[in-house]
């Protein structure tokens, strides 16, 4: 994740569902901004900003300072 320029690509792991897909463009519509935490003992984490083009690919961009336009917790369950 942690690249020396602060971005990294990738895709979901498996093609979603419509449900999914409805969940996933609600997170995006309400703030682009999420939380990526590493495991370990401090659980630290950083801040980014996903990008999705049309082919389904995502680009994570972390954001400086922690910086973004709303703190929202959600617990997806």
């Amino acid at each position: 994740m942690r690249s020396a320029s602060g971005r990294t690509t990738g895709r979901h792991a498996s093609l979603l569902d419509t449900t999914q897909r409805e969940g996933w463009d609600f997170l995006m519509e309400m703030d682009p901004h999420f939380s990526v935490v590493f495991p370990g003992e401090d659980n630290s984490g950083i801040l980014v900003r996903v990008f999705e083009t049309e082919d389904g690919t995502l680009t994570l961009m972390e954001v400086p300072n922690g910086h973004g336009s709303v703190n929202t917790t959600f617990d997806l369950t």
